[in-house]
C-alpha cells in the first residue's frame, strides 16, 4: 500500500517530496515561504494527532454550514485535510497576480489544511465525471503523502466518489441532508443522486446521518447507521445579547427574525402572516431569485420588513441581538422533514426563544424553548406566546445551557467516538456525555 512506502522511506526522502510539491504552489509570502511550507511542517510535527481527510460538498469559503462547523471542531482533536469540490478551469481560482492556480494546499484554520484541485470544465457532467474523479483522487493521495503520514479516516459528505483515493482509511459517509429528496430544489437529476448515494453507501464502513428521517431508508435495507444531529457554535453566539447593534436595521419592536437562506425551503405564507400580524420581520441571508419572486417582492416592500442580505458568520451575533424571537418557518416537504436546521439551535445559543414548524428535528430536541405552529394562525400564535414570554436573564441562561448540550464541540467528540479515534491526547477514543443514536431499525 502506498503509505507503507512513504513511512519506510524516512524523513529525508519525504521532505524532498514535500519540497517538490511546495515548489508548485504559488508563493505569496516574502522570502519564498509558501503556506504549504508552514502547513506541512506543522502537520508533520504533530504526528501523534490522527489525520482526517474531509471531502466536503461545499467550498471552505462558501456559506458556513454543517461541514465547516464539524471540521473546525474536529480540528481540536485531530488534524484535518479539507478537500474542496473540484474547481472547474472555466471558473479559475486566481492568485493575487491573476494567474490560474495549480492544485493548492493551504492552511485555513488552526489544524485545518484546505486542498483545492483544478478539474475539467463542467466537472460533474457525464462526459467529464470519470476524469474529475481520477484527478480528485490523485490530488488527495498526493496531499496525504505530502503530510508524511496516513489518514486515519476519510469523511465524505459530497456526492462524488472519493473513498478509493485512500483505501486504507476508515471510510465514513456523512449525510448532512437528504439530497435525493432535495433534487428538484437543487435542480439535479434525482436518479443520478440515487446512484451517487448508493455508491457512497457501498464504499462506507460507517454511515452517519443528521436525522432518523434521513437514515430510515438505509436502516430499512439493513444498513447500520449512526444518527448525529447538527449542533451550534455556543461560544460564537453566547454574547449575542451584548454584541454591537447592526447599523442597517431600524425596525420597531418586537422583531421576529429568520437567519439563513431565503429559498423554497421556507413557507412564505408563515412569514406573510407574521408581518401581517404587526410583528416586525428581519430577514438575514441570501435570496434565491426564483423563490416566489412577486410574493417575496411584496413582502419586502412592507414597512415592517427588512431584508439585509447575506452577512458574514462573524457578525451574525449582532443581528441576533436585533431579534426578539427566532423563526424556522420550513415548508412541509420530504427534504425538510429529513433536515436539521442549523438556525434553530443557533437562536437558542443566542438566548432567544424559537418558533418553528413541526419538524422531526424539533421533536428530537424535545425542548419547551421551541414552540411550533403548522398553519399561519398557529405560527402567529406561537410567535406571540414567545414574545410574551420574553428573554429575562434566567430564561436566557436556561436556553444557553440547553444549547450547550448540542454544541459542535459535543458533536465532534461524538463523531470521533463513532469512528474510534483518539482525542487530542492521542490515548483513547473521544467520548461525550451526550449520546448518539445507533440506528439499526
Amino acid at each position: 500500500m502506498w503509505y507503507h512506502k512513504t513511512v519506510s522511506e524516512g524523513p529525508e526522502v519525504e521532505a524532498a517530496r514535500v519540497a517538490r510539491l511546495a515548489a508548485a504552489v504559488p508563493c505569496d509570502r516574502p522570502g519564498g515561504i509558501t503556506p504549504l511550507d508552514q502547513a506541512t511542517h506543522s502537520a508533520r510535527a504533530s504526528g501523534s494527532r490522527p489525520l482526517v481527510v474531509y471531502c466536503a460538498g461545499v467550498r471552505w469559503d462558501g456559506l458556513r454550514g454543517t461541514d465547516q462547523h464539524m471540521a473546525v471542531h474536529l480540528a481540536r482533536h485531530v488534524d484535518v485535510l479539507w478537500v474542496d469540490p473540484p474547481l472547474s478551469v472555466v471558473e479559475p481560482l486566481r492568485t493575487k497576480t491573476g494567474i490560474l492556480s495549480p492544485r493548492r494546499l493551504e492552511p485555513v484554520h488552526h489544524r485545518v489544511l484546505r486542498l483545492t484541485t483544478p478539474a475539467p470544465p463542467f466537472p460533474e457532467r457525464r462526459g467529464f465525471r470519470v476524469i474529475t474523479t481520477a484527478v480528485m483522487q490523485a490530488s488527495i493521495r498526493r496531499a496525504v503523502r505530502a503530510l508524511g503520514r496516513p489518514a486515519a479516516a476519510m469523511i465524505v459528505s459530497c456526492a462524488g466518489p472519493r473513498f478509493s483515493a485512500l483505501p486504507e482509511a476508515l471510510h465514513v459517509y456523512y449525510a448532512t441532508d437528504d439530497f435525493v429528496a432535495g433534487a428538484e430544489l437543487m435542480g439535479v437529476d434525482r436518479a443520478r443522486l440515487l446512484r451517487d448515494e448508493a455508491s457512497q453507501l457501498a464504499g462506507a464502513e460507517l454511515v452517519v446521518g443528521i436525522t432518523s428521517e434521513l437514515t430510515r431508508r438505509w436502516t430499512a435495507a439493513g444498513r447500520r447507521t449512526v444518527v448525529l444531529p447538527n449542533g451550534c457554535d455556543t461560544t460564537h453566539f453566547a454574547d449575542s445579547q451584548s454584541a454591537p447593534r447592526p447599523t442597517d436595521v431600524d425596525l420597531a419592536g418586537p422583531v421576529a427574525g429568520v437567519v439563513g437562506q431565503l429559498s423554497a425551503r421556507l413557507d412564505l405564507g408563515l412569514l406573510e402572516a407574521v408581518a401581517g400580524a404587526g410583528v416586525s420581520l428581519l430577514l438575514v441571508g441570501p435570496l434565491q431569485t426564483t423563490f416566489e419572486p412577486s410574493r417575496v417582492r411584496a413582502l419586502l416592500h412592507r414597512p415592517n420588513v427588512r431584508w439585509v442580505g447575506a452577512k458574514p458568520f462573524d457578525v451574525l451575533p449582532s443581528y441576533l441581538r436585533a431579534i426578539d424571537v427566532g423563526l424556522t418557518p420550513y415548508a412541509n416537504s420530504e427534504f425538510n422533514r429529513a433536515s436539521f436546521p442549523l438556525k434553530t439551535l443557533e437562536y437558542l445559543a443566542a438566548g432567544l426563544p424559537v418558533v418553528s414548524t413541526p419538524l422531526p428535528a424539533v421533536d428530537t430536541l424535545a425542548s419547551a424553548f421551541v414552540r411550533t405552529g403548522a398553519s399561519p394562525d398557529e405560527f402567529v400564535s406561537a410567535v406571540r406566546a414567545a414574545l410574551a414570554e420574553g428573554s429575562p436573564p434566567e430564561l436566557v441562561r436556561a436556553r444557553l445551557d440547553f444549547a450547550a448540550q448540542h454544541s459542535w464541540a459535543v458533536r465532534a467528540q461524538q463523531l470521533l467516538a463513532a469512528m474510534g479515534l483518539p482525542d487530542a491526547g492521542g490515548s483513547s477514543p473521544a467520548s461525550s456525555s451526550a449520546d448518539i443514536t445507533q440506528d439499526a431499525r
